[in-house]
């Protein structure tokens, strides 16, 4: 071998040398260039290309630009014919060296002995670079692992580790399955877990199924299709679909990476669905006790139930929300607090839905496409029975428009919501029926003689006048010794549904004692109050059986006058007993009098 060949090789070895010691290595193309290249600077040869021997058949790796201006490549197992041109052959081993050259300018040893260093060359350098990526691919590995593990978000560990994987392996393709109760926030290639078996996906439910890795070749690119499943301590979360591009064997350095960050991400998905969880359940157990303690503050009922639908509302994002309780009749009467709709007559297909249901089993209803009727408005249905010793007390309903609107936790957070609310409610109730009871005759269902003082007190504190009326039904006790106490009973709830049907609405009408009662008109003027009385006294005249005669005192105050509640009653007590002293069935307005 001459002086200069020896020289060229020492050159190349040592050029290869320099390349291997340096931070070179960070991208298999550049080494594969950088050899082409540094051959033909080298040999001082026109152009060069290396390829490599795979899958029977050699696969250009890197070439010169001009070796791409050759008319025809003929590529045959042991060697590569340049059609037209004079080129040198190195006979392969694992890759295969072409040099275009003049001819003859090196000898056939010098070849030999190139080749054996080319060789060893490609094949130490690609041992290198490639414990160097597998070492970067772990590194990789393990900080994505840490990261999956100090998230607490189930689409950030999704994001993260599709992210990751496309960066670490971009020659390949990464869906996710998922099941439906997953949303995709992110924009990922995620499908739906087919549990029918519909769509093809039978290798990714069988991964899913079975917490194990599955393979097939794709029938349509005979690409090789790996299934690993996202798999924690508590359950499978989904499978991770990879495809590997223009592979039909599977490489299992890479897979053993990919399976390790499904594992990963799968005890991640676990620890973020877990911390979810908690997170959901303390906000729940909160909305109970914030909602138990409100609801024994002996609240008003409409303020119990008012404060009841709101929070149900911001809760549950329903849209509408009503409340009902079982009358005498057991029959569903509306509760306050209970959101517009419901005051509507389309409600009712709803409500005579869920009467129906709740009466018979006594069990909540979760109902994700309700059809009441061809327009029905609202598609979920949530409803949960009140129940207090084993007996419908009434029930809740939650609508929302969207169908499948509401989940199953939030059906089973409202049933518990309600079951800790029900005995509050029923005591508000309870309550409000004890002080209807004390403010209203139990025979008459008039207001109470109590309830009449406080709300003529109330009026001589805020009003400018006001008009009392006493009146006592004439021969009362006649009416008792001829027919009977249950005739009398009868009388005086005769006289008092006449009374309630004259009076308006801010008018108060109450039984003063005995067979006397009274009218109070808060804002009525003297005339108006006369006038009231004699209407009052005619319509008694007319309409009872057996007939019977009122006989009627009137009092009257303005402002300015100091009035007290004890002279207005006394005034018109003094005019009942003038009525009285002028042969009964009569009206007497009683001008001021003197009070010791």
């Amino acid at each position: 071998m001459t002086h200069l060949t020896e020289y060229t090789l020492m050159s190349i070895k040592s050029l290869f040398f320099d390349y291997i010691s340096s931070e070179s290595l960070q991208n298999s193309k550049t080494h594969e260039e950088y050899f082409v290249s540094t051959l033909q600077n080298a040999m001082n040869s026109k152009d060069a290309a290396l390829f490599k021997y795979e899958n029977h058949k050699f696969v250009l790796l890197a070439a010169t630009a001009g070796f791409y201006q050759f008319n025809r490549i003929v590529k045959q197992q042991n060697r590569v014919e340049m059609h037209d041109h004079e080129v040198e052959l190195l006979i392969p081993g694992e890759f295969l060296i072409v040099i275009k050259e003049e001819k003859n300018a090196f000898s056939k040893e010098f070849y030999e002995k190139l080749q054996s260093e080319c060789d060893q060359f490609l094949s130490y350098f690609i041992r290198l670079f490639n414990k160097k990526e597998s070492d970067a691919k772990h590194k990789s590995l393990y900080q994505l692992t840490e990261k999956l593990h100090s998230t607490m978000s189930k689409d950030e560990v999704l994001n993260q580790l599709i992210f990751s994987l496309q960066t670490m392996f971009p020659a390949h393709l990464f869906y996710l399955f998922l099941s439906q109760d997953n949303e995709n926030i992110q924009n990922l290639l995620i499908k739906s877990l087919d549990y029918e078996g519909n769509y093809g996906n039978e290798k990714a439910m069988e991964a899913y199924l079975t917490g194990d890795v599955q393979w097939e070749l794709s029938k349509h690119s005979n690409q090789l299709v790996v299934y690993a499943p996202l798999k924690g301590n508590q359950g499978v979360y989904g499978v991770l679909e990879v495809t590997q591009q223009n592979q039909s064997d599977l490489n299992s350095d890479v897979m053993l990476i990919i399976t390790s960050l499904a594992k990963a991400a799968g005890n991640a998905l676990e620890n973020a669905k877990l911390y979810e969880q908690s997170k959901k359940l303390v906000s729940d157990l909160q909305l109970i006790n914030e909602t138990s303690q409100r609801l024994n503050k002996n609240l008003r009922l409409i303020e119990t139930m008012t404060f009841m639908s709101e929070r149900i509302m911001r809760s549950f994002s329903a849209e509408e929300v009503g409340f009902y309780y079982m009358n005498e009749e057991r029959q569903p009467r509306i509760l306050p607090g209970s959101t517009p709709f419901f005051h509507k007559r389309e409600s009712e297909p709803y409500i005579n839905l869920v009467h129906s249901k709740v009466s018979q089993q006594l069990e909540g209803m979760f109902m994700g496409e309700v059809r009441v009727n061809e327009s029905s408005e609202f598609s979920s249905l949530i409803a949960i029975p009140m129940i207090q010793s084993e007996q419908l007390k009434g029930f809740a309903i939650v609508l929302h428009s969207d169908s499948y609107f509401f989940t199953f936790e939030m059906f089973k957070l409202l049933q518990s919501l309600i079951h800790h609310s029900t005995l509050a409610l029923m005591n508000s109730m309870l309550r409000e029926e004890l002080e209807q009871l004390v403010k209203t005759d139990h025979l008459t269902k008039l207001h109470s003689r109590n309830f009449l003082d406080e709300s003529v007190q109330s009026s001589l504190e805020k009003d400018r006048q006001g008009t009392f009326i006493l009146m006592d039904i004439d021969n009362f006790k006649q009416i008792n010794d001829t027919y009977g106490h249950q005739v009398g009973d009868e009388v005086l709830i005769q006289v008092a549904k006449i009374m309630k049907n004259s009076i308006g609405e801010y008018d108060i009408g109450a039984r003063w004692g005995g067979e006397e009662l009274a009218v109070y008109l808060p804002q009525g003027d003297l005339a108006a109050g006369i006038t009231f009385a004699n209407s009052l006294a005619a319509s008694v005249r007319k309409e009872t059986v057996p007939t019977v005669t009122v006989s009627c005192g009137v009092a009257h105050w303005r402002e300015g006058r100091h009035d007290t509640l004890k002279r207005i009653i006394m005034r018109a007590d003094k005019g009942l007993y003038n009525a009285k002293e002028s042969g009964k069935n009569c009206v007497i307005f009683q001008e001021d009098i003197e009070v010791e």
